[in-house]
């Protein structure tokens, strides 16, 4: 009897082990069915209303101050691409109309005519001299060549500043306080940077690099006080700031790449009167800013981007004595042409060369 007891305490023992251990399995096998079930379901992407479209914002601007601009006049209703936008004395815009090889004038009261058609380059940049005189940088990016040239402000009187055999692509220019100029010479790719930043002098007759080795410069300016010089670098993405000890002569320690854009692609730029910086991103349809240090600080939409549209975002003028900006773009071919947009920006325009 109590041999029969002592093995029914023993049976008794080894079936509870045995549920306890089945019931761990059973909670394990549990556990990790649930954790599959939740680890499937985590790895599951999703769009949203932040990565949804042609061209989501980066996660690290989408804060950012933002504003979206509003239609301010209808270019074309047909595809054109338009550049280089400034504002003459009289307050007429001058701008570029990209596919035609055209210079246009817009005056106040939105009546649209040509100043002047060249030949086997297009206009892609234009600044003012304070003599009226309109310059314009020019490439034909299929034959590679480009040069810098000026008219008066009735289109006449032509005058090479940078012939094509002096083996520039000049796509961008600003003129400094004493009347010379730096532009930007588009040449290079990625993984060849051939083009830079260069200075002409007030007399037209030097020109000087500044900052060399860059792929695709694009769009040039300069601070307030002239001591700073912007520059932006199409094929690497690149924003420059470069101190100025002389108009050619870079200040030790004084280049520095302050910001990295993600996406297409930064394009030309201007500067308030407060020192920030407004870059068009082409391919996004949108300008950011950034204030003198080159740490963004907002941006300007362009309406229908998240639908594809007006994306072709290159360059934009900043009205003297105002902050509203007016910024040129590009449908390309998606049917609604070329438009010139509307925004208030954080400051006036800065007194510019031409006005002096």
């Amino acid at each position: 009897m109590v041999k029969n007891c002592a093995a029914t305490r023993e049976t008794n023992t080894l079936m509870t082990r045995a549920r306890s251990i089945f019931t761990v399995f059973a909670l394990a096998a549990c556990l990790s069915l649930g954790a599959n079930a939740q680890h499937s379901e985590t790895l599951a992407l999703h769009y949203d209303s932040e990565t949804r479209g042609p061209v989501p914002i980066p996660p690290s601007e989408r804060s950012l101050q933002t504003v979206v601009a509003e239609p301010w006049f209808k270019v074309s209703h047909d595809e054109m691409v338009l550049e280089g936008p400034a504002f003459e004395r009289n307050g007429n815009l001058l701008f570029c109309d990209v596919s035609g090889n055209r210079v246009l004038r817009l005056t106040p009261d939105k009546r649209l005519s040509s100043v002047t058609t060249l030949d086997d380059v297009a206009p892609g940049g234009i600044a003012i001299h304070k003599d009226g005189r309109i310059f314009m940088t020019a490439l034909n990016l299929a034959r590679g060549i480009g040069s810098i040239v000026a008219v008066n402000p009735d289109g006449t009187g032509m005058q090479t500043i940078v012939p094509t055999t002096a083996g520039y692509m000049p796509n961008d220019l600003v003129f400094d306080a004493s009347g010379g100029l730096y532009f930007s010479d588009f040449r290079g790719m990625s993984t060849e940077p051939k083009g830079g930043a260069y200075y002409v002098s007030p007399s037209l007759k030097t020109i000087t690099p500044v900052l060399p080795n860059l792929a695709m410069a694009n769009g040039i300016a300069l601070s307030p006080d002239g001591k700073q010089l912007w520059i932006t670098e199409f094929s690497r993405n690149l924003l420059h700031r470069v101190e100025l000890a002389s108009a050619t002569t870079i200040a030790p320690i004084g280049a520095a790449i302050p910001y990295h854009f993600t996406g297409p692609a930064p394009d030309s730029m201007r500067v308030d009167s407060d020192g920030n910086v407004y870059v068009a991103i082409y391919g996004q349809g949108r300008v950011l800013a950034f204030n003198r240090n080159g740490i963004p600080i907002g941006q300007i939409l362009l309406p229908g981007r998240d639908a594809g549209h007006n994306l072709q975002s290159t360059s934009m003028a900043i009205k003297p004595g105002t902050a509203d900006l007016f910024i040129v773009t590009s449908d390309g071919n998606a049917g609604q042409g070329a438009t010139i947009f509307h925004a208030k920006i954080f400051g006036k325009a800065l007194p510019l060369y031409s006005h002096q």
